[in-house]
This record gives structure tokens, C-alpha cells and sequence, in this order.
């Protein structure tokens, strides 16, 4: 069975291979022409899709998959078309004096890589998939997508979808568990996208190794949030609690920790409780609320409030209706916001990628600043406050993958921001020019000219004076 399954993706792998060495040079209306299927297939299908979402979910918003899942990515389609032609132009290059003069160019082609695999999560299960997709196919790519088995219904909806619109030796969805996950990681790509977890991430980046398959990882860590003194904390506490409940903080970007002054952290508690109060005012039967995952997601978030609450931390439950969760058999979760807490509690030492909030407290924002340094770059970090010097002082002073002030995820959303992580946190890019660039080759063509340019420059043996002349020129 292992075998089989091994053997269909190598097939698809070479059918897609050949058909993309033996087309060369493809045209720009064919790469815009596959990107404008993938649009068509979202916008015809989006309902279906959103509603394949939700029941993988247990509940989710169609309005939110809509947002995310669809209008997003139908949004990163729209911006490749606007702009690959001039992404994919040659560049001309600067050569050394003076073989310019004599007629010697320099030019860099960004040219496609072949067939790109991409290995999809769970949590923005369309978007995910088809985002880097839209790029992939700018840049001139053929691809293989394996989404997540914890959203079996959404993975098996885009297989069909794909083979309806696509040729097999274009685009092809390959669905299963764990091990054709590892089977698709270790195939000879030109390369890889990955999103999940670090550790999954460990995992991919070795299995491509042995191919030397270049590899893009979006991971996560421990996106946190330094608020200011100067923030508005009624403001920051609500914009916090739409990113670390959209998805109930199944997000790579969720804000995972709140670092606040300590004289303000009531304050800053009670803008969370009362943004999310005003948001959500009931949770167990409300559609705009994201269930979690699965029972194993679901019970390890659990686990982690449970192991705060023992080892000192004080557990506040956001529950304004006053619902009982103890019975419900809906895997929703409120958000919990978790004060007193230390490096010793699990929430502290993972990603939570759930609606669990810790709270920490800083005297000086040097102190904030230094955590965060001390621990993995993270993919995302977020400043509230309205003085410039120390939103330039956190910005200056720390390293993380993107960053958004006053506010959290946004940008992600920014079209021409290149989307990545950083160290633990991810490597490489996607979105705009860098995301083409990504999943390019960058080739140089030299145009050497007529004359003799090495015997001129001294480099062709017998050497002697004029080599010696050459060589002081150039270190001059």
C-alpha cells in the first residue's frame, strides 16, 4: 500500500515534470490563464467550500471562510495578474569597465523551477493551499498540493475541484494521512512550500534534504504583543481579541502572549474581556465562532489552561453569557486569559494556536524587549502605543518575521508585503515580488562579444606584463 501510493505521486511528479520541460517556453497568457482557473474554481465553488470548511471545523463562519479562505486568496490571484508581467521582465546588468565598451552584456532571467509541492495545513485549509498557488503559477510552475486529512471534507472537495479544472500535469491534489505526507516531502520538487509546525518543519526540511529540494517554511512560535504605556487599551484590547478569536486562535499569526505595563494590566485585561464581550456576547450556539479542530487540539488546549492553573497562574474565562461548557459537546472554547504566569507553565513554552491569552508584565519595555530576545524569533510581533521612539525602539531592538502596530495580523492581508518567518519561525517568503522571486530561478546570462576579451585582459597564459597590468587595475 505504502508502495502504491509512493509510486502514484512519483507519476504525477514525472507527468508533470515532462509536460513542463517539454513545453518551454511557455507564454505569459498560459501562466495568467491556470491563475484565473484557480480564481474561477474559488469564486464558483466558494459556498461549497465554505461549507466543507465548516463541517471539517465542527463549526466555523461562513462569513469568516469567506473573508479568509476565498476573498483573500482570490485577492493574492488578482494582484499576480496586475503585476507579473513586470515581476518576470529581464533584468539588465551593470558589466565591469570597460567590457561594456566593447560590447559585453549582463542580463538576469527570472525563469520557472519546475514542479513545486505544496504541503498545506489545517487551519486556513483553502487558502493555504491556493495562496502560494497563485504565485507558484505566475512564476511559470507546475504544482502538487497535499492539504491536511484534519479537514478531510475541504481536502477531498479541492481534489475534485482541481480535476475539473485542471490538466493532471498542471495542478494535482494528492489526500491521505501521515504517511502520504512523508512520502510527498521526501520527492525530488524543484521545491517545497511547507506551512505548520516547527516541528513538522524539522521533519520536512530533512526529508527534502536528501533530494537538496529547496525548501519554504511557514511556521509559527510565539507571535507576542508588547502594549505601551501610551496605548489606548480599550481600543488595543478589542482589535486583540478579533486576532486571537477569528479562527478561535487557530491562527500561525494569532497574538500568543500579552506583555503589558504592570501599573496597567487590569486595564489592558478588561479592554480584551470587553472587546470580546462585545464581539461574541454568547459563544456555545454562536455561527460566528469557530469550533476547535479536533478533540486532540481540543483537549491539549485544556491541557495547557490546566497546567497554568496548577502551577499559579490566575484563569479568567471570558463567558459573558454565563454558558455551560462543561457539557457541550461542541469542542468550542472560550477565551481564556491566563495572569501570573511563568516560563515554567506549557502555555509559556509552546505555541498555543488556540483561545488561551497569557498575560505578562514589564516595569520597563527593555524588559519586553528582552524576553522576547531571549526566546525564538517569533513569526509575528505587535506594538501598541502612540510613542514613535519606543515603537522604533521595540522595531530596532527585536527580529521577527512581520509586524503590525496597533493592531494584529494585518499584515499578512498587505498584498505587497512578502509574508515569512524567521529562524524557528520560518525561512523564505511568499506574496508580491518576493513571493514570484520565491519560486523563480534567478539565472545569469553573460553575452560575451566578438573580441578577444581574455588575451585582452592578460587572463590567457603565457601571462606576463599585461596580466600583471590587469591585476594591479584590479585592486586598485
Amino acid at each position: 500500500m505504502a508502495n502504491d501510493q509512493r509510486e502514484q505521486q512519483e507519476a504525477i511528479l514525472k507527468l508533470q515534470r515532462d509536460a513542463f520541460t517539454a513545453s518551454r517556453p511557455e507564454s505569459m497568457a498560459l501562466r495568467k490563464d491556470r491563475i484565473k482557473r484557480a480564481m474561477a474554481l474559488l469564486k464558483d465553488h466558494a459556498e461549497n467550500l465554505c461549507k466543507a470548511m465548516a463541517a471539517d471545523f465542527g463549526n466555523r463562519s461562513m462569513d469568516q471562510s469567506m473573508i479568509t479562505d476565498i476573498a483573500a486568496t482570490v485577492g493574492a490571484g488578482k494582484h499576480a495578474l496586475k503585476n507579473m508581467d513586470k515581476w518576470a521582465k529581464t533584468e539588465k546588468r551593470p558589466v565591469q569597465f570597460p567590457l561594456g565598451l566593447l560590447g559585453a552584456k549582463a542580463e538576469l532571467r527570472y525563469e520557472p523551477k519546475g514542479v513545486i509541492g505544496i504541503l498545506s495545513p489545517w487551519n486556513f485549509p483553502v487558502q493555504l493551499a491556493f495562496g502560494p498557488l497563485m504565485q507558484i503559477f505566475a512564476a511559470g510552475n507546475r504544482a502538487m498540493i497535499k492539504p491536511s486529512e484534519f479537514t478531510e471534507r475541504t481536502s477531498m472537495l479541492m481534489a475534485e475541484l482541481v480535476e475539473e479544472y485542471f490538466t493532471k500535469d498542471e495542478l494535482a491534489v494528492v489526500t491521505g494521512g501521515p504517511e502520504v505526507a512523508a512520502t510527498f516531502s521526501s520527492l525530488p520538487f524543484d521545491h517545497l512550500v511547507f506551512t505548520g509546525s516547527t516541528a513538522t518543519g524539522r521533519r520536512v526540511m530533512e526529508a527534502a534534504s536528501a533530494n537538496l529540494v529547496p525548501v519554504t517554511l511557514e511556521l509559527g512560535g510565539k507571535s507576542p504583543v508588547i502594549m505601551g504605556k501610551s496605548a489606548d487599551f480599550a481600543k488595543a484590547g478589542e482589535r486583540i481579541a478579533l486576532g486571537k478569536m477569528m479562527n478561535a486562535g487557530q491562527i500561525c499569526l494569532a497574538p500568543d502572549y500579552m506583555y503589558v505595563p504592570q501599573e496597567s494590566e487590569d486595564e489592558a485585561i478588561a479592554g480584551v474581556v470587553q472587546g470580546a464581550t462585545k464581539m461574541y456576547p454568547t459563544v456555545l450556539q454562536n455561527d460566528d465562532y469557530a469550533s476547535i479542530v479536533s478533540d486532540r487540539h481540543f483537549e491539549r488546549l485544556q491541557g495547557l489552561v490546566e497546567d497554568a492553573r496548577g502551577k499559579g497562574a490566575e484563569v479568567i474565562e471570558v463567558n459573558p453569557a454565563g454558558e455551560d461548557f462543561s457539557n457541550a459537546n461542541q469542542r468550542k472554547m472560550p477565551l481564556t486569559i491566563l495572569k501570573n504566569v511563568n516560563d515554567e507553565m506549557q502555555a509559556m513554552q509552546e505555541e498555543i494556536f488556540g483561545p488561551v491569552l497569557p498575560v505578562k508584565t514589564y516595569r520597563a519595555v527593555d524588559e519586553a524587549i528582552d524576553y522576547i530576545n531571549e526566546n525564538d524569533r517569533p513569526l509575528g510581533l505587535y506594538y501598541f502605543g502612540e510613542s514613535k521612539a519606543e515603537q522604533e525602539r521595540v522595531l530596532t531592538r527585536t527580529i521577527s518575521g512581520g509586524v503590525t502596530t496597533n493592531d494584529v495580523l494585518f499584515h499578512i492581508s498587505i498584498e505587497d508585503l512578502p509574508f515569512g518567518g524567521v529562524g524557528p519561525s520560518g525561512m523564505g517568503s511568499y506574496h508580491a515580488i518576493e513571493g514570484f522571486k520565491e519560486f523563480s530561478h534567478a539565472r545569469s546570462v553573460y553575452h560575451q562579444p566578438k573580441i578577444d576579451i581574455a588575451k585582452l585582459g592578460g587572463f590567457k597564459p603565457p601571462y606576463g606584463k599585461a596580466t600583471q597590468k590587469a591585476v594591479a587595475n584590479m585592486i586598485k
